[in-house]
């Protein structure tokens, strides 16, 4: 039997989403989520809609162009939506403009730290191949969609946007100076020294790579840092130190196989907080607050297996993505994971999509969130909703292993049951931990 944390004696009519009864959606369809008595019929439109047994339910409704009426009523209550589905605009074309070409070419800097060079000339999608701090000079030869296009080397370009960088003095190629290794227990270290700083590119891959660009006489001014990696990839830096390019590759350490999270420093990262509400499920749960739940009960779990929790967020606080990332960095987390309810938007339908997800972005962090995943379809109450790449601000964290685990479907009336109970979000935190003891045991 379900242990609700939130109790709900009675299950007055409650229509949680669309937020009011009045509202413009630009979608050829969206849908109702919210609570209702069990055990009465409750209609949209004359069409019955399923209630779950915790009272939750969801429908997913077709819009016309125009006005749509939808009546819906749940024995002696009633409720009346008006939602307006616009025309859409003749003409409109999301065709992105075409490139321009420059005379030559001109040189600008980043005019911050945190800056993405694109391999593509779109803000969003999994194109940033590299993050500059400021004053990385960069060669333009064009522009297009509001980015430069960056000449790296005669046979590679890639792209940052016009507001990240300023006009620059002309500058020359760069000086190979020195190379050393620096001993270091957790991590494998390298200093590579230039009489400037110049643009890079990292490649984690087998063999790890850092190509740098516009170094005096390197074959298409090109020089490749290749370390030829033997173990998994789990986590590393790159940024310049004056003019000395600093590469730090974790080590991985020492596991012993009846406690393989001995010591492994782990962040755990409850999604949302304070003015970030997140989404609402269909018995008004805010999801800041099931995060926060779940969260609590995988430090406790992690700490119970011998890891060192680095915790993100104890309470119901504000804490900015950048500064999320910031505080793993600095305790030197080696995995962080970010716990995350699901919605979806208006075109699809919450009852078709429910179940666990597991989002990364970098290669190194698929194997972690596999592992993750595996084990909480095999042990949790919600379906296998995929491993998948994602350009989230706290999964694009190189320095750890990070994730961001979609537990369930706050607006899916099943998946909300179950991420409310206590028992599953126990059951939750096992299965995340164990996921994470599973990867470190190969």
């Amino acid at each position: 039997m379900l242990v609700i944390l939130i109790a709900q004696t009675a299950y007055a009519l409650d229509i949680v989403y669309p937020k009011q009864n009045s509202v413009t959606i630009n979608s050829p369809s969206t849908f109702f989520t919210g609570s209702a008595e069990t055990g009465v019929p409750l209609t949209i439109n004359g069409e019955p809609v399923p209630v779950h047994e915790s009272g939750g339910f969801a429908y997913a409704v077709k819009l016309k162009t125009g006005e749509n009426k939808f009546v819906i009523e749940s024995g002696n209550e009633k409720q009346i939506f008006n939602i307006n589905r616009p025309k859409s605009s003749a003409g409109f074309s999301a065709s992105s403009k075409p490139e321009i070409f420059y005379e030559g070419s001109r040189i600008f800097t980043t005019i911050k730290d945190n800056v993405p060079l694109r391999s593509s000339a779109n803000d969003g999608g999994i194109n940033r191949i590299a993050h500059y701090q400021e004053g990385i000079p960069l060669i333009v030869t064009g522009e297009k969609n509001g980015f430069y296009k960056v000449r790296l080397s005669d046979s590679k370009s890639a792209w940052v946007a016009i507001k990240d960088v300023s006009p620059s003095d002309e500058i020359t190629p760069a000086h190979l100076l020195k190379r050393e290794n620096v001993a270091d227990k957790e991590f494998y270290v390298f200093k590579i020294e230039f009489d400037k700083k110049i643009p890079y590119v990292i490649e984690d891959g087998h063999p790890f790579i850092v190509k740098f660009y516009n170094v005096e006489g390197k074959p298409e001014n090109t020089f490749s840092f290749k370390f030829p990696l033997k173990q998994k990839l789990l986590g590393y830096s790159g940024k310049f130190e004056e003019n000395t390019f600093v590469l730090k590759i974790r080590k991985v350490p020492q596991c012993k196989k009846e406690k393989p999270l001995k010591n492994i420093r782990i962040a755990v990262d409850a999604g949302h907080g304070g003015d970030e509400t997140g989404a609402v499920g269909c018995l008004r749960n805010k999801e800041k607050d099931v995060n926060l739940e779940i969260a609590k009960k995988l430090v406790n779990e992690l700490k119970s297996r011998g890891a060192k929790v680095i915790t993100i967020r104890n309470g119901d606080e504000t804490i900015g993505l950048n500064e999320r990332i910031e505080i793993a960095n600095q305790n030197n987390a080696a995995i962080f994971i970010s716990i995350h309810g699901n919605s979806l938007p208006d075109h699809m339908d919450p009852n078709e999509n429910k179940g666990t997800s597991v989002f990364y972005y970098y290669p190194q962090a698929k194997p972690l969130a596999d592992k993750i995943l595996k084990s909480m379809v095999s042990q949790l109450p919600f379906e296998d909703d995929g491993v998948r790449q994602a350009s989230f601000a706290v999964v694009r964290n190189t320095e750890a292993l990070s994730v961001l685990i979609e537990t369930g479907y706050l607006i899916n009336p099943s998946d909300n049951a179950n991420l409310i109970n206590e028992e599953v979000q126990e059951q939750t935190a096992k299965a995340i931990a164990d996921g994470i003891e599973n990867f470190f045991k190969e």
